[in-house]
């Protein structure tokens, strides 16, 4: 990925005075209100996120402007980004192309809303893309309530043609939040576990890719099995767990990745463990589970000393600890009841109540971004259940059930979740492995495709 040192953004100029010349007085008028962008459009467009079904709402995504060859592709490949994105959100309908009555050209001087109403689209974007002398690239986008006939939006980007991507799923961030009032996801990166081989020899490599599956690299050989990978809050690190032979057995080892830098650091050897640990909030600690002396705990470590504190004693098995956004309580599973379910206790590990009170058995909770919902894997009956519930345990659904889904991950909005899907062995043994999405309505899922098969994702925070 481009640096960002590289991009500058600011709000977009507004449009030249000059450009009214000749327009209707009553035009010249609506063209004044675009001078000031960043102010407050009366009765403007908001998609509400919450209801259990969205219509999508019709958004006219045009190509965004260049006088050359060069600048056109780009702004061909900006606006397909953006109108992907937001399409595959599900809150979002982009129009048809060939339905446009105004061209990307006349746009500079403004909308003719009544063109756009003609062809029901109730939101537009658009903007253009100039080549610096320098050789870097100005971006521009407006976004437009079609109805109400206002600028909600406008932004500036200056940045080098090679970072044209980034640029993409940024604006569509500003879209996605302007017309829903939450913040985006689009500029995110999930990192996972690519799969290949047959069942008893898998290859398990270190991947990550862009939200859509794009920008796709490896970041590990494939010389040693690596396995749930997990996204720094604060910063641009990862934490995996890797197995290395020594002895003639496996060790846990756990590996701090730098994705800026491609530096790792070893945290050290856990015997025991099978999950890799979780960041705190501020990310200046860690905390997983570990089978010391025959018995699985819960641990942290803090990143700066290295110091190691248990934090639960039992003999029953205590694994899969997420912390909560701000760091005071942590939720994990247990099969102390008799069953493996989720557990709510302080960060201290007082305070530990049961908040799981369905039937079957809970794995692989962790909490949301936004604090209001923790996420699960549930099994019962012989199928698996992606879930959500409050806190207190109140509120439980599922999203999804399978064969066999599992690991759930939020997005930084904490509105959108990825896990992977596996199916049922076919005649000749083999196995295969999907990272899917799904927002919380239940209703929007959709497969990321990868490379390879594809396991324990990890969404990252969003990009700045």
């Amino acid at each position: 990925m481009t640096s960002m040192q590289s991009l500058h953004i600011h709000r977009a100029p507004p449009l030249p005075r000059w450009r009214l010349t000749g327009l209707m007085p009553a035009l010249a008028v609506l063209v004044l209100c675009l001078l000031a962008p960043w102010a407050p459009a009366q009765a403007q467009l908001k998609v509400d996120i919450t209801r259990p079904v969205v219509e999508p709402l019709p958004v006219a995504i045009t190509d965004l402007f260049g006088e050359i060859a060069e600048e056109q592709k780009l702004g061909a490949d900006i606006a397909g980004v953006v109108a992907a994105n937001l399409e595959r959100s599900g809150l979002f309908r982009p129009v048809d192309k060939g339905a446009f009555i105004q061209d990307a050209r006349s746009l500079r001087n403004g909308p003719r809303y009544g063109d756009w109403r003609l062809i029901n689209a109730q939101a537009l974007v658009a903007g253009n893309v100039q080549l610096q002398a320098d050789g870097r690239m100005q971006v521009q986008f407006r976004l437009w309530d079609v109805f109400s006939e206002l600028q909600m939006e406008g932004r500036q980007f200056t940045t080098t043609p090679a970072n044209w991507r980034n640029i993409a799923h940024r604006i569509s961030d500003f879209i996605y939040e302007r017309l829903t009032g939450e913040v985006g996801y689009f500029n995110t990166q999930i990192v996972y576990i690519a799969e290949a081989g047959p069942q008893n020899r898998r290859v398990k490599r270190l991947a990550i890719m862009d939200q859509d599956g794009q920008n796709h690299r490896f970041l590990t050989s494939g010389n040693e099995t690596v396995l749930t990978p997990r996204f720094s809050p604060t910063t641009r690190e990862i934490t995996y767990l890797a197995f290395q032979r020594s002895g003639g057995r496996e060790i846990p080892r756990v590996y701090l990745f730098n994705l800026d830098t491609g530096q790792q650091e070893v945290l050290g050897e856990f015997p025991g463990m099978t999950f890799a640990p979780r960041f705190s909030t501020k990310g200046i600690s860690v905390i997983f589970s570990m089978a010391a002396d025959g018995n699985t705990e819960i641990y942290t470590v803090d990143l700066r000393t290295r110091g190691q504190r248990r934090l639960t004693s039992h003999p029953a098995i205590d694994t899969s600890p997420s912390y909560s956004p701000d760091s005071s309580q942590i939720v994990f599973n247990s099969d102390r009841g008799g069953r493996p379910q989720l557990y709510v206790m302080d960060s201290d590990g007082s305070n530990l109540r049961r908040i799981s009170r369905g039937k079957g058995s809970y794995f692989t909770p962790v909490w949301s971004p936004r604090g209001d919902l923790i996420a699960f894997t549930r099994q019962h009956a012989g199928e698996f259940y992606i879930g959500v519930m409050r806190p207190d345990g109140s509120g439980e659904r599922m999203l999804v059930r399978d064969y066999n889904v599992e690991a759930p991950t939020w997005a930084p909005n904490g509105r959108v979740l990825s896990y992977f899907r596996t199916t049922r062995a076919d005649a000749q043994g083999r196995i295969t492995s999907k990272i899917f999405t799904i927002d919380l309505t239940g209703f929007n899922e959709r497969e990321l495709v990868t490379p390879l098969d594809g396991s324990d994702p990890a969404w990252s925070p969003l990009i700045r």
